[in-house]
């Protein structure tokens, strides 16, 4: 199967684009096994329905007035299921993480879409003016933003330690028909000692690009810069 119709490929260069070929059609049955491992998890547990702190939904309306949301009320109708993304920022961590701000930053294109099957919140446990006064420098005006420096969500999801530390991860909940809320799925960039921050990276299209090049990805971080 040709890629391109451009001539003067060498012979050699051809079996290796072949060799790569086949490598990545494996990746992306793979991906689909894995897929489908992840969709046939069992009923998670039923966790807290812990409350966050939520300012007006217009990013640009100020920090008040402030609300008590609980997780179950995260659910926007039935049927739907909710992903909430832990962003490293409070306690500990007194800067805005520049990775995890790359990675809202995407979240926040593609919100409209996310949101015809899921819905979908990112949660930090910076306080929450100091958090949506990041989010108006981000121009973050798609996603819902709160605040859980009040409780223990991040600490029981695995998200900070007992001493503040945060790390980033994402995770998953039901709802069932009684109303009760179920954790279904998380994950951490750091997956094993050999696998470090590239856990999640599925989330963001930036290091696949990059990973099309001769170069790589190498050691690339992003910056807050821009």
């Amino acid at each position: 199967m040709h890629q391109t119709n451009l001539t003067g490929e060498s012979a050699e260069y051809v079996t290796a684009r072949e060799e790569l070929r086949h490598a990545e059609i494996e990746l992306m049955r793979h991906r689909e096994r894995v897929a489908d491992l992840r969709r046939r998890l069992p009923p998670g547990p039923a966790v807290d329905d812990y409350a966050f702190e939520e300012g007006p939904a217009d990013l640009h309306a100020g920090d008040a007035p402030t609300r008590s949301v609980r997780l179950s009320e995260l659910f926007t109708r039935p049927g739907r299921d909710l992903v909430i993304y832990q962003f490293m920022y409070g306690k500990q961590q007194t800067q805005p993480c520049p990775m995890c701000t790359m990675w809202i930053d995407g979240f926040n294109g593609i919100a409209p879409h996310v949101a015809q099957n899921v819905d979908f919140a990112v949660v930090a446990a910076a306080e929450l003016p100091v958090l949506r006064a990041h989010a108006r420098n981000r121009q973050w005006t798609n996603l819902r933003l709160l605040s859980a420096g009040a409780n223990t969500f991040k600490y029981d999801l695995g998200s900070e330690d007992a001493e503040g530390n945060q790390d980033s991860t994402v995770s998953v909940f039901t709802r069932d028909s009684n109303g009760s809320v179920h954790h279904f799925y998380s994950v951490h960039p750091r997956m094993s000692d050999d696998i470090d921050q590239r856990g999640i990276d599925l989330l963001s299209p930036v290091w696949h690009v990059l990973d099309l090049t001769p170069r790589g990805r190498d050691d690339w971080f992003p910056a807050l810069s821009y």
